[in-house]
């Protein structure tokens, strides 16, 4: 139940709303060169792929978690965002897992989708794995030290700040909004789903981008 209602949630507000960063400003900007200089499109080439981020760090089962070892030869999607996140996470999110249930079972076996917290500090193990599993339980969920994850955000042109508390008690997590894909046939990220990208978009891309094509 909590599955579904958090899809059709999501799904509502990807139709009703246009949506800005969690912290309410503009993270809709370009985090690296795309082709043809400009990022109008919901799903870009990058003008140069960049190399998948090096992190070793928790999953949701509390096991250390190497992503370039275990992501190395599978198409990948990499977020960084986190669980408390109001609107931008939980859409981008659901729209993934829309796109993804439209794959075949063995693409959908071969594809890894990494969701990286940028609040770690809540984020444990058993609050991604909870979040997630109201989203697709095949999703890999990763926590660990912040100063290490924004290492990594940054090696791949993410930007993410450590959470701050507002006067009414609201934590709110800055972070950059947009999806890294990458390639199975060089393990480098080729592509960049922006913030305003749907689930239509993403079931249109999925299947050239587990090939290593264009979307």
């Amino acid at each position: 139940m909590r599955r579904r209602t958090l899809l059709a949630s999501a799904l509502t507000a990807a139709a009703a709303l246009s949506l800005t960063a969690c912290n309410g400003d503009d993270q809709n900007k370009p985090a690296a060169d795309v082709s043809g200089g400009t990022a109008a499109k919901p799903i870009v080439t990058l003008d140069s792929p960049m190399a998948k981020p090096d992190l070793v760090l928790t999953d949701t089962g509390g096991k250390k978690y190497d992503l370039l070892k275990q992501t190395k030869g599978h198409p990948t999607l990499i977020y960084f965002g986190y669980t408390n996140c109001p609107d931008v996470c939980p859409l981008t999110m659901a729209n993934i897992a829309v796109a993804v249930k439209q794959l075949p079972k063995a693409e959908q076996k071969d594809l890894r989708v990494v969701f990286v917290t940028s609040d770690p500090e809540r984020d444990t193990p058993a609050a991604l794995k909870k979040w997630l599993g109201g989203i697709n339980k095949d999703f890999t969920g990763l926590t660990g030290k912040f100063d290490t994850i924004q290492a990594g955000a940054r090696s791949v042109n993410i930007g993410i700040e450590k959470p701050v508390k507002k006067k009414n008690g609201d934590v709110v997590s800055t972070h950059g909004a947009q999806v890294l894909l990458s390639s199975p046939k060089d393990d480098k990220i080729h592509w960049m789903g922006m913030q305003e990208a749907t689930s239509d978009n993403y079931t249109k891309a999925l299947p050239k981008i587990i090939k290593g094509q264009n979307p």
